[in-house]
């Protein structure tokens, strides 16, 4: 499912999911925006079905890093709740939608 950014009214961010992000995972709060602005590929995230919906995105920040980015969307902004670098498995996802949305 493709998930499109645009249209909302910006980011918002937890303290505490940011010190997470940047501390345990090396990941900037620009970086992880850079991804949901990039044309990431997007899905919802089904293994949390709690009182908001949560989507995951695979994407690349300006400077090529490749991360995974967990958030869900509140009042016309994108909550983060954590990024970090994409698992062998997820580039492979990644690379594979990347080539058939190329490919129409």
């Amino acid at each position: 499912m493709k998930l499109v950014v645009s249209g909302l009214l910006g980011f918002e961010w937890d303290a505490a999911n940011w010190r997470k992000s940047e501390l345990k995972h090396g990941v900037a709060v620009v970086e992880a925006e850079e991804v949901l602005l990039n044309d990431p590929v997007c899905q919802v995230d089904v293994r949390h079905s709690g009182s908001e919906q949560r989507y995951v995105a695979l994407g690349t920040t300006n400077d090529g890093r490749r991360l995974f980015v967990a958030f869900t969307v509140r009042r016309s902004r994108v909550r983060v709740i954590s990024a970090r670098p994409m698992s062998r498995r997820e580039r492979e996802i990644h690379d594979e939608e990347k080539e058939a949305h190329e490919r129409g």
